[in-house]
C-alpha cells in the first residue's frame, strides 16, 4: 500500500516539477537587459547637457550678468532633470532586485520604458529653450508618469507569473503585501509629477518645486521615519505586515549597478568632447584653399587652442574616473548617502562638456577669458569634492563599507586621501590664480589639466617616501623602559640560564 502511494507521490512531484519547468520555459537571466538599461539611462542623463553647452553667445556679447544668469538657469534645470533620471534609474534598479528573470514580454515592457526615457532630453530642450512656456515641463512630467506606469505594468506582470520573481519573494507567503508595497514605491514619484503637470497649466513655477521633491523623496521619507521613531518611539509592525523581501528605498543600491551607471556617464562625457572636436574644428575646404593656400596642416594649426582644450578636458574626465575607480575598488557596499553623493558628483561630471565649451570658445570669443576659466574650475571642483565626500561618508561606517587597506591605519589610506583631495585642491588653486594673476589664460589652465596625470604619479611617489620616512623614524624612536622593568633585566644577566 505504501509503495504505490509513494510512486503516486513521486509521479505527482514529477508532474509538479515538469509543470514548473514548463512555466520557466522562455525565461532567461536579466543581466544583459540590465546592462543595456544602465547604458541607455546613463546616456540619457548625460546628453541633456547638450542644450546647455550649445547656448549661443555671439562674439559681440560679453560674459555679463545676463549671460551668467542664462547659463545658471539652464544649469539648474539640467541638474534637476539629471537627478530625476537618476531617480528613475534607482527605481529600475530596485525593481529588478525583485524581478529575477525575464521573458519576451517583460523584455518588451522594459524596452517601452526605455523608449519613454529617451524622450526626456527632447522635453528638457523645450524647457530650456522656452522657459516661460509651461508645455516643456508638462511634457516632461507626462514622460515621468508614463515611465512609472510601464514600471507598474512590469510589477503586475512579474507577480502574475511568480517564476519570474526572485526566490525570496517567489516562496514568500506575503506576495500580495509585497506587490502593494512595491507598487506604492514605484508610483509615488509619478504621482507627484502628475500634480506638477496639473500645476504647470496654472502656476508652473510650483511644478519645479514638486519635481525637486521627487528627487529627495526617499531621503525625506527616511528623515520623517527617523523623527517619528525619536519622538514616538520605535514600534514594531504587526506580524501579518512583515515582508521578508521588498524594495527598500533606504537600503543601499547594488554596487555593481552603481559602477555600471557611473562608468556610462564618464564614457559618454568623454565621447561628447570628441564629438565637439569633430563638429567645430574640421576646416572648411574653401577656407583651406583661400586662407591657408591649400595647406591642411597650416589650417589645423589655427585650431591648436581647441585641441589643447580637448586634451586637457579629456585628462580631467579620465582622471576623475580613475579616482572614482580607485575608490570603488575598495568599497564593499555603497550606502544610501554614498549613492546620493555619487549621483551629485556624476551630475557635475556631466557638466564637463560645458566647461570644455567655455574654455575652448576663447579663440572665437576672446573676451572674458578668466570668467570662463572660473566656470570650469567651479564645475571640476564640485565634481571632485563630491567624490571626496563619498570617501568621507564611507569612513563613517568603514568596517561595513570599506576594505581594510583603506580604513584608518590601512596601508592605502593616506594615498587614497591624497588622491581624492588632489582635484579639489588643484581646481581651487586655478580659481585663485584667475583672481590674483591678470595674465592667467586658458592655455595655462589646460596645461595644468594635462600636468595633473604626472601629479598623480608624483603623489604616489611622495606618499610612499613619506610613509617610509615615518616608518624609519618610528623604528629609531628611543624606547624608555617602564619603572620597575630595568632592574629585573639587570639581575637576570647575573642568574644562570634555565636548563
Amino acid at each position: 500500500m505504501s509503495r504505490p502511494q509513494a510512486q503516486e507521490q513521486a509521479v505527482d512531484s514529477e508532474g509538479d516539477s515538469s509543470l514548473y519547468r514548463r512555466d520557466e520555459e522562455g525565461t532567461q537571466s536579466s543581466h544583459r537587459m540590465l546592462g543595456f538599461s544602465d547604458a541607455l539611462l546613463s546616456i540619457i542623463a548625460t546628453v541633456m547637457i547638450l542644450p546647455v553647452t550649445h547656448t549661443e553667445i555671439s562674439p559681440e556679447q560679453q560674459f555679463d550678468k545676463s549671460i551668467q544668469k542664462l547659463l545658471a538657469t539652464r544649469i539648474a534645470v539640467y541638474l534637476m532633470t539629471f537627478l530625476i533620471v537618476t531617480v528613475a534609474w534607482a527605481a529600475h534598479t530596485r525593481l529588478f532586485q525583485v524581478v529575477g528573470k525575464i521573458d519576451d514580454t517583460l523584455a518588451l515592457l522594459n524596452l517601452a520604458c526605455m523608449m519613454t526615457i529617451t524622450l526626456l532630453p527632447y522635453t528638457f530642450s523645450l524647457m530650456v529653450t522656452f522657459p516661460d512656456v509651461p508645455l516643456g515641463i508638462f511634457l516632461f512630467c507626462m514622460c515621468v508618469i508614463a515611465i512609472g506606469s510601464v514600471q507598474a505594468l512590469i510589477v503586475g506582470y512579474a507577480f502574475h507569473f511568480p517564476h519570474l520573481l526572485s526566490p525570496q519573494i517567489q516562496h514568500s507567503t506575503h506576495r500580495a503585501q509585497s506587490r502593494r508595497h512595491i507598487l506604492r514605491l514605484v508610483l509615488r514619484g509619478p504621482a507627484l509629477c502628475f500634480v506638477a503637470a496639473v500645476f504647470s497649466l496654472f502656476f508652473f513655477p510650483l511644478s519645479y518645486v514638486l519635481m525637486v521633491t521627487v528627487i529627495f523623496l526617499p531621503h525625506i521619507s527616511k528623515a520623517t521615519a527617523w523623527c517619528k521613531d525619536k519622538l514616538m518611539g520605535h514600534r514594531e509592525s504587526p506580524p501579518h505586515n512583515v515582508e521578508p523581501f521588498s524594495i527598500d528605498l533606504h537600503a543601499p543600491l547594488s554596487k555593481e549597478r552603481v559602477e555600471a551607471f557611473s562608468d556610462g556617464v564618464y564614457a559618454i562625457v568623454a565621447t561628447l568632447l570628441i564629438l565637439d572636436i569633430c563638429e567645430d574644428n574640421v576646416p572648411d575646404p574653401k577656407d583651406v584653399q583661400e586662407k591657408f593656400s591649400g595647406s591642411l596642416v597650416t589650417a589645423l594649426g589655427a585650431y591648436g587652442p581647441q585641441f589643447l582644450a580637448y586634451f586637457g578636458s579629456f585628462a580631467t574626465v579620465g582622471l576623475l574616473w580613475f579616482a572614482h575607480h580607485s575608490l570603488f575598488l575598495h568599497v564593499r557596499k555603497a550606502t544610501q548617502t554614498m549613492g546620493l553623493l555619487n549621483i551629485l558628483s556624476l551630475a557635475f561630471v556631466g557638466g564637463l562638456p560645458l566647461a570644455y565649451q567655455q574654455t575652448s570658445a576663447f579663440a572665437r570669443q576672446p573676451r572674458d577669458e578668466l570668467e570662463r576659466v572660473r566656470v570650469s574650475c567651479a564645475i571640476i571642483f564640485l565634481a571632485s569634492i563630491f567624490q571626496f565626500a563619498i570617501w568621507t561618508a564611507a569612513l563613517l561606517h568603514q568596517t561595513e563599507t570599506l576594505q581594510p587597506a583603506v580604513q584608518f591605519g590601512g596601508q592605502e589610506h593616506a594615498f587614497m586621501f591624497a588622491k581624492l583631495a588632489l582635484y579639489p585642491c588643484a581646481s581651487l588653486l586655478a580659481f585663485a590664480a584667475t583672481c590674483l594673476l591678470s595674465r592667467f589664460s586658458t592655455a595655462i589652465f589646460h596645461l595644468m589639466q594635462i600636468a595633473v596625470p604626472f601629479a598623480f604619479l608624483l603623489l604616489r611617489l611622495l606618499v610612499r617616501l613619506a610613509l617610509a620616512g615615518l616608518h624609519i623614524l618610528w623604528e629609531l624612536r628611543p624606547e624608555h623602559p617602564q619603572p620597575g622593568q630595568g632592574e629585573p633585566e639587570a639581575q637576570s644577566q647575573l642568574l644562570p640560564a634555565p636548563c
